[in-house]
């Protein structure tokens, strides 16, 4: 009848270690090479149509991990990719779904007021081991249309580098 006490110190024992960890958890970030990387090759994109852009990259956070900003690009343009990272990053949709699912007088286009939200195209999630770790914001190409070609280019860039 020993085993019985036996026993359930052993399961007492190896049961505390598993509901310490309850308590944290382990998060996915973009290495800053590899948000540059992807900024660049954006930034790159759109020159090749003659677009004069800003891109950003933001973490899983939504804050700003990497920008740049073309020598010709509008200042606005700064803060838009910012937002439309932060944008895509926070409702977990690329900007130009969200554009479309929060059109018109429905229920979900009151959304479109929170302050930061940019409901178009340009801002796209960057996806790693199944888990978004990012997303990436271009503005100031003529159309969102545009703008997502070239981070969608972004993050191309940088796919070998994630595990898809």
């Amino acid at each position: 009848m020993k085993i019985a006490p036996m026993l359930f110190a052993v399961v007492c024992a190896t049961a505390v270690p598993a509901l310490a960890q309850t308590g944290t958890y382990t998060v996915r970030q973009l290495t800053p090479e590899t948000a540059s990387k992807a900024t660049r090759a954006a930034l790159e994109a759109c020159r090749k149509n003659g677009y004069q852009v800003a891109v950003a990259v933001v973490d899983r956070a939504g804050v700003a991990q990497a920008l740049l900003r073309d020598r010709f690009a509008g200042p606005h343009t700064v803060s838009t990719a910012i937002n439309k990272g932060w944008t895509a990053i926070s409702f977990r949709t690329d900007t130009l779904e969200f554009s479309k699912l929060t059109a018109g007088p429905g229920g979900s286009a009151g959304i479109r007021h929170l302050p930061n939200v940019v409901a178009v195209g340009g801002g796209v999630n960057i996806q790693a081991g199944g888990s978004t770790v990012g997303a990436i914001g271009v503005s100031g190409a003529p159309t969102g249309e545009a703008d997502e070609a070239c981070a969608k280019a972004g993050v191309a860039a940088i796919r070998d580098e994630l595990d898809f």
